[in-house]
């Protein structure tokens, strides 16, 4: 099954998501667990999950991805916003026992000023205090751009975060084109050496999602700015070589184009039609 769909808004909850993506034509779909821009999360309502899940078996729905706030970073030089984000992952996880067997991502952090080794060090502490051995959730770090104090731009530093998680089986990680592209990754002009250099320093087993975004600005910009399928730098041609790649094709693709419904439902038949 090709697993294409969008970011929807959890306001709904999850019932509504699911019926959203389904008249889309999506066969997945990524959420946020919370406000993205603040700490209140929507208490669950399991009557609405247990429905979701039936609605999920009953049309084949693919893996799901939440998507933590990007008001957390495990790796500021702030107390208090490193225990924030503690707090905040952990409570997210238990929530996502409701929807056992998904991905839940988050952005890496940036380092405030304190170095890249540092910040680091800080999110796999992070990752070790929240993990555990029973948990049916798996989390996913996202590469990014790099700009400014941004951790995750290089797929090194990644790595090296996987290294230092005592539960790394828990892991994987979120390819996001747009980002990967800003960071200095041709993954348009050269899908395959760019795969390679992932498989060579993280391993494509761990590669558990990708986020499918064009991007305004040119290879290695290190600006995150991102664009519809087709109106950016990247270019159309290059997601028909990316949704249809050996080492791609059966992960859950997900769109987090500058778009509304009906815009992601053309970008889903788009992409569609692009699959081999």
């Amino acid at each position: 099954m090709f697993c294409i769909g969008c970011h929807l808004s959890s306001s709904a909850g999850f019932l509504a998501m699911g019926e959203t993506a389904l008249k889309l034509g999506a066969t997945t779909f990524q959420f946020f667990t919370r406000n993205p821009r603040g700490s209140r999360a929507k208490a669950i309502d399991p009557d609405d999950a247990a429905a979701f899940l039936a609605l999920k078996e009953a049309h084949g729905l693919g893996t799901l991805v939440a998507h933590a706030p990007y008001t957390i970073n495990p790796c500021s030089k702030d107390e208090r916003t490193r225990e924030f984000a503690l707090e905040t992952m952990a409570d997210d996880l238990r929530r996502m026992e409701y929807l056992p067997g998904n991905c839940y991502n988050f952005h890496p952090g940036s380092h405030t000023g304190q170095g890249t080794e540092r910040g680091i060090a800080l999110i796999a502490d992070t990752l070790n205090a929240i993990l555990t051995e029973d948990q049916h959730t798996t989390v996913l770090l996202e590469t990014m751009t790099g700009k400014g104090t941004e951790i995750g731009g290089r797929f090194e530093e990644l790595r090296e975060i996987l290294d230092r998680v005592t539960l790394s089986h828990r892991m994987g990680v979120c390819l996001d084109t747009c980002h990967v592209s800003d960071a200095g990754y041709d993954i348009a002009a050269d899908t395959d050496g760019v795969l390679a250099e992932f498989d060579k320093v993280i391993g494509l087993t761990r590669l558990k999602a990708v986020h499918l975004n064009d991007s305004l600005n040119g290879v290695g910009e290190r600006k995150d700015r991102h664009a519809r399928i087709g109106e950016g730098t990247l270019g159309r041609e290059a997601f028909g070589r990316i949704i249809n790649h050996p080492a791609l094709r059966d992960l859950p693709f997900v769109l987090e184009t500058p778009n509304e419904l009906p815009g992601y439902a053309a970008e889903i038949a788009l992409l569609k039609e692009m699959r081999r």
